[in-house]
């Protein structure tokens, strides 16, 4: 069947097509002769059954009075019978609503006299009304256009441009059809309803927008209307479907037989199941044709088959040396092959050669990367040994703040020294005066005894009794001074002796509150085991599982994977890898970036983030011997990863524990090499690789106790006790403190004591010196004024020795003191001295050490990349090598391949040039036979070849084309008959549904179809005739009144529509040549025939009014008002 032809939105009148069905397409020409052309050949074919005439009828109008006889087979009227009986069955029945096809609403904008008009049709029978001139005719043009009809169809217009209304540049045609039920179209896009929307302007532009029942553009294509057409099998272009006013005149009008016919043919489409049948009947026969002219081929193929046969037996002498000049080739290849295969095995011993080189050079390679490795490993040790001593900048400065001590002290020793050596000058100074004054007051007294020696006697006994008060009150004074001195050290002593008690009562303190805080902690790790590693540290383990990560997933915090074996290791280990313990490790820089923000958005900023290398390296080679207990054996790692990265960040492997630092320097000492050591006691013991040792104090203090805790149960559990034994520790400090500030107070009593003995004794010098000058006064009083002066010096000079003595004393005191404060501090300079020597000697060695150990890893990584690029010259002579060798292999297995489809193996020792002369003169023998023949063997062989494959390849396809050509004729034979028995059923319905409705007017009449003629004919019996005449004749249509002719059309025109499966039913101005009696019977008997027709929506137009014919529920009518047209006077000049 021919396939529909989709046109361009431009609508050219001439190009229209229908896209409503796949059976819609009609000819357009009138002249249409198909039926009779097909009968005629199917006459002519013999290929058509034998039928009878439905109805027989003489061709003049005179013999009306001839009675009929149609003979029925008995097919036929077992038919008739059963279609009586289903219009029978039908009367008083109504008939369902179509869940789909049918038209719900349609909208015109600006559409030929309407500004805009819109009408709801019900689902069954739908009159429109309205005065002629209203516009009724263009509702059934713009179902037409809007379902994609042809605009010439309406017989309104030429084209989509003469629909448009007079001044408007664009009209726009809008139809909803319903889509529901089992068999709805696209349901899930479009829903219950489909709206197609068609706007067309004045330019000849056509756009197509179908949207779903919401308003959703679903396509803008006419292939999907096309679609939903034949989905929904509307015809549009079907004259029957749509009879538009002119149709509907001329199908009411009295037209010759021939056109009823056509009109008959083309709404039932047979005459486009006639036309295609055409073609294929066309090409049949063009094709039987092209067959015959093939056949005459087919002598002269088997001609040139026996003449080539004949060249080719005549040249078949020449085969032997053909032969053999087939088997010297044969030969020559496999020779070919023996040469390529010896080729083959030199460059594969080539190849072995080079390869049997690799392995030495990467044997070097290894070494030089073993000696690299082990040099990197002790720089890195040496240097982590470097960073592990620290630097002597506190030492340095503590030496500095001891000699400025040292030296500021020296400075007033030295002064008090000075000043002392100056008050023994003083002192001896005024002692010589008070010899001279005594020896000149003795003279002179000597000389005045003789004239007042008793009352002298008297007053110098006195004089001598106070200065004997005066020196015993100052021994005494000097003796509570003695004596109060050694009070002050002893209260001093004392209270250096109370300062360790005091230190004991503070570390006592000390470790209290830290076992109170590791219990705290250890609480903690029981309710949260990360709570020891940071803050929300939980959280961070969290969002690291739910992150996605570039590399592998990150590990940490790594002290989850430690425990500590023996737990008198845990405070060691908790400050020597406390930030290890803390740490994350990840194998990427990218996410490296990602954790560090992910630990500063919860707090942990501090938190050290490592890269490692997801190797699990051998470490066994690094170990001590096995009765050497270091970090990696005190510890119990449960994860491979974090047990390496703790190997190559802090040697664990290696690093030697010990209690005390002397047992470390034993157990270094035994080992060979160099080596470190932490001690319980708080050092890092390094032995050097070259000789000698050192000591740095770790100055360890208390971490948190939840790091290195396998159980937190069992670790709040010891410190418990440990709290307990500190409580203990801390009491007996106390009572050890109180007792020694006891004493102290003791002591300071005693030497507050002293203060107003002191004082006493002082008054009491005082008091004498006081009667040594009243009595010294009397003497001067009685004495000469020279000797009085003599005795007042003296006294003077007494007072500056005893002051200068007292001073001379106290500066004595000062600089005891000084010189034993100097002394402790030049004991710690010397110390911090030999520290910092023992340091700088210690870095020194170190520094040599790395020194060395570079140099050596740069003549390693020397050693390597001269190696690796041999290594790279080796591996390229061995690819290059390979790869001629590989080219060679290709070689010798694409010959090997091609020798054995050329031919079997041939085992040959020949060279492949000896055998190419041998061929070369056999192949000079044969092109002089074939010279002599005029072709070779070869191409005669050919030429048979060809020829007998001509001949056969044309009788196969004419066999093949002769089966197909029969098959098809085969098969239109079934067509055909088949289209016969469509075309005899529908004629058959139509005849008896065409009485059945005549005879509700009380008339009788029939259809006679002359199917080879290609004629429909009507013939009538109206009751007038019956009762006037009392005859029964047949009138034809033409007789007839116009009422009487357009209630028969209508009945012809209800019979066909029984046959068409189109859900629409358009009918314009069926009823304009009917009188009253018979538009109100009509009207009925269409209403009966809607009513009673199953899902099937009719559209009727009438100009007249509808109040004498009775509606039912199933019948909807919509009134037109007449149109808005501007109307003018016509102007006649008077």
């Amino acid at each position: 069947m021919g396939k529909r032809r989709v046109d361009s939105d431009d609508e050219d009148p001439s190009a229209e097509t229908t896209p409503a069905s796949k059976r819609a397409r009609t000819a357009d020409s009138d002249e249409d002769e198909a039926p009779r052309a097909t009968s005629s050949r199917r006459a002519s074919k013999g290929k058509a059954k034998s039928r009878r005439r439905d109805e027989e009828s003489d061709d003049d109008e005179d013999q009306d009075d001839d009675e009929e006889v149609e003979e029925k087979d008995e097919d036929e009227r077992e038919l008739e019978a059963d279609i009586l009986a289903s219009l029978e069955s039908k009367r008083g029945t109504r008939g369902g609503v179509a869940d789909h096809g049918i038209i719900e609403t349609i909208e015109m904008h600006q559409f030929m006299c309407h500004k805009f008009l819109t009408f709801t049709f019900g689902p069954q029978i739908n009159f429109i009304i309205g005065h002629n001139g209203s516009g009724k005719s263009a509702v059934l043009s713009a179902i037409t256009v809007a379902l994609g009809g042809k605009a010439n169809s309406t017989g309104r217009g030429n084209g989509l441009k003469s629909f448009i209304r007079e001044g408007q540049s664009a009209s726009e045609v809008t139809i909803s059809l319903k889509n529901q039920g089992e068999e709805a179209y696209k349901p899930q896009e479009y829903g219950k309803s489909i709206v197609i929307t068609r706007r067309f302007t004045k330019e000849g532009s056509s756009t197509w927008k179908i949207k779903s029942k919401t308003g959703k553009l679903i396509s803008s294509k006419k292939d999907e209307l096309a679609a939903i057409c034949d989905h929904m099998n509307i015809q549009v272009d079907n004259p029957m479907n749509v009879l538009t006013q002119d149709a509907a005149r001329q199908f009411l009008s009295a037209s010759v037989p021939s056109d009823k016919y056509k009109f008959f043919l083309r709404g039932t489409q047979l005459s486009q199941l006639s036309e295609e049948y055409d073609i294929c009947f066309s090409n049949i026969t063009t094709t039987s044709k092209v067959l015959e002219q093939k056949q005459e081929a087919l002598p002269d193929l088997k001609r040139a088959l026996r003449d080539a046969t004949s060249r080719w037996q005549e040249a078949s002498k020449a085969r032997e040396q053909k032969q053999k000049v087939a088997v010297l080739k044969k030969e020559q290849a496999w020779a070919h092959v023996t040469v390529k295969r010896k080729e083959m095995e030199g460059k594969i011993e080539d190849v072995a050669k080079a390869t049997r080189r690799v392995p030495r050079v990467q044997q070097s390679l290894d070494t030089a990367q073993a000696n690299l490795e082990a040099a990197d490993k002790v720089v890195v040790e040496e240097e982590q040994k470097l960073d592990e001593l620290g630097d002597r900048e506190g030492l340095n400065d503590k030496r500095k703040e001891v000699q400025d001590e040292i030296k500021k002290k020296r400075d007033t020793v030295i002064s008090l020294h000075s000043q002392m050596k100056d008050m023994d000058g003083n002192i001896k100074k005024a002692k010589r005066q008070m010899e001279d004054y005594q020896q000149q007051i003795d003279k002179e007294t000597k000389r005045l005894e003789q004239n007042t020696e008793a009352k002298r006697a008297e007053t110098q006994q006195k004089m001598q009794a106070a200065r004997d008060a005066a020196e015993n009150a100052q021994k005494a004074v000097e003796s509570l001074s003695a004596e109060r001195a050694a009070a002050e050290e002893e209260a001093k002593r004392i209270e250096a002796e109370g300062r360790p008690l005091e230190q004991a009562l503070r570390a006592a303190n000390e470790q209290v509150q830290q076992c109170r805080n590791n219990i705290d902690n250890c609480r903690r790790a029981e309710k949260d085991r990360y709570a020891a590693y940071g803050t929300n540290i939980q959280q961070v383990v969290q969002q690291i599982n739910q992150t996605r990560w570039k590399g592998e997933k990150p590990l940490g915090p790594l002290g989850i994977h430690c425990k500590v074996r023996d737990n008198q290791w845990a405070r060691l280990l908790r400050f020597t890898l406390g930030s290890m313990l803390s740490s994350f490790a990840v194998t990427t820089v990218e996410d490296l970036r990602t954790l560090k923000k992910i630990l500063e958005s919860s707090g942990n900023p501090n938190v050290t983030v490592l890269l490692f290398k997801p190797d699990l390296f051998e470490y066994k080679h690094g170990e001590p011997p096995e009765h050497v207990l270091t970090v990696l054996r005190a510890l119990e790692i449960s994860d491979d990863h974090v047990l390496r990265i703790l190997i190559n960040k802090s040697s664990i492997e290696s690093r030697v524990l010990a209690p005390t630092r002397l047992e470390a320097q034993h157990t270094l000492s035994q080992l060979r090499g160099g080596a470190q050591a932490w001690t319980n006691d708080g050092f890092l013991v390094t032995k050097f690789s070259e000789g000698g040792e050192s000591s740095v104090p770790l100055h360890i203090r208390e971490m948190n106790a939840g790091l290195l805790v396998g159980n937190a149960s069992d670790e709040l559990a010891r410190w418990t006790q440990n709290h307990n034994d500190a409580q203990a520790q801390h009491a007996a400090a106390k009572a050890a403190h109180d007792a020694g500030y006891a004493k102290y107070g003791v002591a300071r009593d005693a030497f507050a004591s002293f203060g107003p003995r002191l004082a006493t004794a002082e008054e009491t010098v005082r008091r004498a010196k006081t009667r040594m000058r009243q009595l010294l006064e009397e003497i001067n009083e009685d004495t000469p004024a020279e000797l009085s002066a003599l005795n007042e010096a003296y006294e003077e000079s007494n007072k500056d020795r005893e002051m200068l003595t007292a001073q001379f004393t106290d500066i004595s005191r000062q600089k005891a003191t000084l010189d034993a404060e100097m002394k402790e501090l030049i004991t710690q300079r010397d110390a911090y001295t030999a520290q910092i020597t023992d340091f700088l000697t210690h870095q020194q060695q170190v520094k040599d050490t790395i020194e060395k150990a570079a140099e050596n890893r740069t003549k390693f990584l020397s050693d390597v990349q001269g190696w690796k690029k041999k290594l790279e010259v080796e591996n390229a002579k061995v690819k290059e090598a390979q790869e001629v060798a590989d080219h060679v292999q290709t070689e010798f297995e694409e010959w090997t391949a091609k020798a054995e489809l050329y031919c079997a193996r041939v085992e040959t020792d020949r060279d492949p040039d000896e055998l190419e002369r041998i061929i070369k003169s056999t192949q000079d023998a044969l092109k002089e036979r074939e010279r002599r023949h005029g072709a070779s063997v070869d191409e005669m062989t050919d030429e048979v070849n060809k020829a007998r494959e001509r001949l056969e390849r044309t009788q196969g396809d004419l066999n093949k084309m002769g089966a197909l050509v029969k098959a098809l004729k085969k098969s239109l034979s079934v067509r055909l008959s088949k289209w016969q028995e469509f075309r005899r059923h529908i004629a058959l319905r139509c005849k008896l549904v065409f009485g059945y409705h005549l005879s509700q007017r009380g008339y009788y009449g029939k259809v006679m179809f002359d199917h080879d003629k290609g004629t429909l004919q009507l013939k009538v019996q109206t009751d007038d005739q019956a009762a006037t005449q009392g005859v029964s004749r047949d009138k034809d249509p033409r007789s007839l009144s116009g009422g009487e002719k357009s209630f028969s059309t209508i009945c012809l025109l209800l019979s066909l529509w029984e046959s068409i499966g189109c859900p629409l039913r358009c009918l314009d101005e069926f009823d304009v040549f009917m009188d009253a009696v018979n538009r109100r019977i009509s009207m009925k008997m269409m209403i009966d025939v809607a009513n009673q027709s199953d899902k099937k929506q009719y559209v009727l137009i009438t100009p007249q009014d509808m109040t004498n014919v009775t509606l039912g529920p199933t019948v909807r009518v919509h009134r037109m008002t007449d149109p808005e047209r501007g109307q003018g006077v016509l102007g006649f000049s008077g």
